[in-house]
């Protein structure tokens, strides 16, 4: 059995710096449009205090994981903490959802209770919500890319500069309309983009979470992959999972016949390699079997009558 290791690990130290500012920046304005909101009596805009409070705990938590996924490997946890990322993004979407509950209840009650807003409050907020939001979702995009938990504190961020937009076409409309009914009718709007951004995130840290196969990996074109390089005849018992954000792993069994165990020193070599550059997949476990594959295998086929994806 052979274990490969990825040795350079990206320093996070720009990414810890962004996400205390965003979260202090964060918690400030948080303060300030909940208290403007009570005062306008504007249920968009407690509505998105409170989701802008849950962006507070989503970059803190967020920063906690980056943190944690730093510590090294210990006895008792030999990865070490690279899934707190993943458990963060996991807690970061499921309190979007508790959130988008939240609103559409609130919204329900306005409905039935109409109650005056203060719409230039709701304008002057808003706009400052835009370029708040706007500006902490630009910062953390790149390192969201391949980081689900960076990626779901960023979703947040974005999350907040939609529904200021959203909170901006409601004053405008109550403005020009005199109904009030449109302050529950964007909450509603806002409920919906909130839950509709969410729910990819989510999803993908359950599956994550799950050891499920990372997204934009397909495991049949690894397994074709890995059974059209010379020397194998057979891939067998493949598993692909996710030891934190963007660091997939994979183990497997490759069958390569009656051959000496020193000639599969080059093949494990080319088996690294290639999954490395084609799938960015750095921690592999192979296991050689020296046999022959059964007939009925579809993977265990000669060299000559595959190719690689």
């Amino acid at each position: 059995m052979a274990h490969q290791h990825p040795h350079a690990h990206e320093p996070h130290s720009a990414v810890s710096r962004k996400l205390i500012a965003a979260a202090a920046a964060t918690l400030i304005f948080v303060l300030i449009e909940l208290a403007a909101g009570v005062a306008a009596h504007s249920l968009s805009l407690i509505g998105d205090a409170f989701h802008n409070f849950t962006d507070t705990l989503a970059l803190v938590i967020a920063l906690v994981a980056l943190r944690l996924e730093r510590r090294p490997p210990t006895m008792e946890r030999s990865f070490g903490y690279q899934r707190a990322g993943i458990l963060a993004a996991f807690i970061n979407g499921g309190i979007l959802v508790c959130l988008t509950v939240f609103l559409f209840v609130e919204a329900a009650q306005r409905f039935r209770t109409p109650e005056a807003v203060d719409s230039r409050a709701m304008l002057i907020v808003a706009a400052v919500a835009i370029v708040l939001n706007g500006s902490i979702t630009y910062s953390l995009h790149r390192a969201g890319r391949d980081d689900v938990n960076i990626r779901g504190a960023a979703i947040h961020m974005l999350g907040d500069a939609v529904s200021a937009a959203g909170i901006i076409v409601a004053a405008l409309l109550i403005r020009f309309t005199g109904r009030q009914v449109w302050d529950p009718a964007m909450s509603v709007v806002i409920g919906v983009l909130i839950l509709w951004s969410s729910w990819g995130v989510l999803r993908e840290a359950v599956n994550l979470l799950l050891e499920g196969t990372p997204a934009g990996i397909d495991p049949d074109a690894v397994t074709r992959a890995l059974a059209a390089l010379e020397g194998v005849e057979g891939v067998h018992h493949l598993h692909i999972w996710a030891l934190g954000p963007s660091r997939p792993a994979l183990s497997c069994h490759l069958m390569v016949g009656d051959v000496p165990l020193r000639s599969t020193t080059p093949l494990l070599t080319t088996v690294t390699e290639m999954l490395e550059h084609d799938y960015r997949i750095a921690h592999t476990t192979i296991q050689f079997e020296f046999a022959s594959c059964a007939e009925d295998d579809p993977y265990c086929v000669p060299y000559t009558q595959t190719t690689r994806p």
